[in-house]
């Protein structure tokens, strides 16, 4: 049985990865063909994460809740999960991210029976909304932010439903590039299943069922041992979002013992009318993360590990909002800082473990317009690395994606290629990293000219609260998001805004360095 052990748990990862190869290399936008914006994962009948990809954090820690969410609004719809089927969706109340990480979902069936689920989740780059890319600081509810989908079918005995796709279509400024990533994200699925399929019939369906909660229960004991040697006791700290001239404080405070970890955010600020509010999912992939990383151990992120974890996360705050407050940043900013947040309480308990504060955003860019060649709207949306947080006995690293992001850069030559932009930097920030024994990671300068009119948006963070050090290391630079216009005037941008560029205007994104660790 050891043998089947292990061949099924290496193969549940090795589809997870498979279906993530053929999802990116079929996308049609730059943003998952190129910067791999997107995850996947396999979950049992019952929703429990079985394998998953080394993708996205704040997407593979979101899919277990987003299906349990799924199947529970299913059987209230009376909706029955049948072969052939595949559903998709996109409300974060229910999917547990945002809006543009359109899910996708297919039962796998064998011998007539529900055996699993396949799953993925890609970043459309635009699905709706007042700006292009749909994320924006103006949003004041969930409907400015675009198309809201409740778990759908998009597949019907193996047919794609063309009602759904339409509607899709017709609530997107790019339909072809859109309609092109979802049918990426359907092929990505129907490989998972066959690769399933093909690996139950090699070991059986009695023995895979066996292997796979060997596993789990194997993952489970491993995590009890590593807790039962971790310090144990109570740790408290807050950490800041920026929004406007206001200060959103996050609360965190985890609890040790050798029977797993509480999380509690009691004391978090209520919700907002910007988009900063994160969802149950995303809270509790922030903090299924930082708790991964203090696993000393190559531990699987699967149920087994996931049982060790309680959370309290009260309604009502942003990190836990009710319906219809908006969305799309706390998926992106939000979760870095809760991230934040309990690392600076862990480092109470763990200081040798903890790292110093990364760059603390995922910076993001969001443009659009009208092509002035061939006259068709357009959108773009990317996120820019910065510098890493300094760790005991190393500097951190130089213009990296941190924590909750995992994804690529997309390559000039992609965006001057497909978009009216030209370049102008892209480079390291030197010394913006925080000063220290290990100095913090610095971050990045990313600019470039507008050759046409573009509505540009900015959204990111650590502009007034500088990403911190630890242990007697200093500060990381703060961002800076400058726009240059033609006729010479500077503007400085606000670390979430709107702006238009005019032919000839340059903007420029400082992304934020990390926080040394230890006195110089």
């Amino acid at each position: 049985m050891k043998l089947e052990v292990e061949l099924v748990k290496h193969s549940l990862v090795y589809i997870s990865e498979e279906m993530g190869v053929a999802l990116r290399k079929s996308a049609y936008s730059p943003n998952i063909r190129e910067r791999a914006d997107h995850s996947c994962a396999i979950l049992d009948a019952s929703g429990k994460l079985i394998g998953q990809a080394e993708h996205i954090p704040v997407h593979i820690g979101s899919l277990p809740l987003g299906l349990r969410n799924t199947l529970k609004y299913l059987a209230e719809k009376d909706v029955e999960v049948s072969e052939g089927d595949m559903y998709v969706l996109n409300d974060p109340y229910i999917a547990g991210t945002h809006l543009n990480d359109v899910t996708t979902i297919r039962p796998v069936f064998y011998g007539g029976k529900l055996v699993a689920y396949v799953a993925n989740k890609a970043h459309q780059v635009d699905v709706g909304g007042i700006d292009p890319s749909s994320i924006t600081i103006r949003a004041e509810t969930i409907w400015h932010e675009g198309l809201v989908i409740p778990p759908v079918k998009l597949m019907e005995k193996n047919k794609l439903v063309s009602d759904v796709l339409e509607i899709i279509k017709s609530n997107t400024r790019m339909p072809e590039v859109t309609l092109g990533d979802l049918r990426a994200q359907v092929a990505a699925n129907i490989l998972g299943e066959k690769k399933l399929i093909e690996l139950i019939e090699k070991v059986s369906y009695p023995v895979f069922v066996e292997a796979v909660e060997n596993v789990l229960d194997r993952t489970h004991r491993t995590v009890k041992s590593e807790l039962a040697e971790m310090p144990h006791g109570t740790c408290r700290a807050s950490d800041f979002l920026e929004l406007d001239e206001r200060d959103i404080e996050i609360k965190a405070s985890v609890e040790i013992s050798s029977e797993g970890f509480r999380v509690s955010f009691d004391g978090t600020d209520k919700q907002v009318d910007r988009p900063l509010n994160a969802v149950l999912g995303v809270t509790t992939a922030a903090t299924t993360y930082t708790l991964r990383t203090l696993l000393s151990r190559d531990i699987l992120l699967n149920d087994g590990f996931l049982r060790t974890i309680s959370i309290d996360a009260p309604l009502g705050t942003v990190v836990n909002p009710v319906k219809p407050a908006p969305v799309a940043a706390g998926n992106l900013e939000t979760s870095q800082r809760i991230v934040d947040t309990l690392y600076k309480a862990l480092s109470q308990l763990m200081p040798e473990r903890i790292p110093a504060a990364s760059n603390g955003s995922m910076n993001n860019l969001m443009m659009g317009g009208v092509h002035p060649e061939t006259g068709r709207t357009w959108a773009f949306y990317e996120t820019i690395g910065g510098g890493g947080g300094a760790r005991p006995g190393m500097d951190g690293v130089d213009g990296i994606h941190c924590h909750m992001t995992n994804t690529l850069n997309t390559p000039i030559e992609v965006i001057e290629h497909y978009y009216p932009v030209l370049f102008m930097s892209y480079r390291l920030r030197d010394g913006s990293g925080g000063e220290g024994r290990w100095r913090g990671g610095m971050g990045i300068e990313r600019s470039f000219k507008a050759l046409a009119k573009i509505h540009a948006a900015v959204m990111g963070e650590r502009s007034r609260h500088r990403p911190w050090g630890l242990q007697g290391g200093g500060e990381g630079a703060p961002s800076e998001y400058i726009v240059k216009r033609a006729n010479g005037e500077t503007v400085k941008l606000k670390s979430k805004d709107t702006t238009i560029l005019d032919p000839g205007d340059v903007l420029i994104i400082r992304t934020a360095g990390g926080g040394g660790y230890g006195s110089v």
